[in-house]
């Protein structure tokens, strides 16, 4: 849907997730592009909150940067109620002391924002795509896999606990 010349056009996605029959959908997962562009901004428009995968390199930390602020100018004039989910530590390679420095980095700066569970740099997740599979289903044992498994679990438990308070 071309949406860059309408009006309100900031506002299509979540005008179009109210209007939808969601048949009880607790949750709405948009997979957004790297890229700032409207569709994303569209994205944080319609969002309660937002999940930062995050490449374990170094001009990752400038991308956050930026994130950030686009971030907190999508609070002040499309959706004040926008808030930061987490932050997952994604292409780790734990040979390479940039990205246990990034890691570091990240953490220090976002705190409990960042979790836990790290996605290694993985050959088979990297396969899985080309195959049309995801990467569970195309090798559930790699240790790209089990990442992904566990940071599910991770993120279930932290939204438990958000909802609880």
């Amino acid at each position: 849907m071309e949406i860059a010349g309408l009006p309100d056009r900031a506002h299509k996605l979540r005008k179009a997730l109210r209007e939808a029959d969601t048949g009880g959908v607790t949750y709405v997962l948009i997979d957004c592009p790297p890229s700032l562009n409207l569709l994303t901004l569209n994205a944080m428009a319609a969002a309660d909150s937002i999940l930062v995968p995050l490449q374990c390199e170094f001009f990752a930390l400038e991308g956050l940067s930026q994130l950030l602020q686009t971030v907190e100018q999508v609070r002040r004039s499309l959706n004040p109620a926008l808030s930061i989910q987490g932050i997952v530590m994604t292409m780790y390679d734990g040979r390479n002391n940039l990205a246990n420095q990034v890691v570091d980095d990240v953490r220090a700066h976002m705190g409990d924002k960042v979790y836990r569970t790290i996605i290694p740099r993985n050959v088979r997740i990297s396969e899985a795509p080309s195959h049309g599979k995801p990467a569970i289903l195309y090798d559930l044992k790699c240790s790209g896999s089990q990442a992904y498994l566990q940071l599910a679990s991770e993120v279930i438990q932290r939204e438990r606990n958000l909802r609880a308070a």
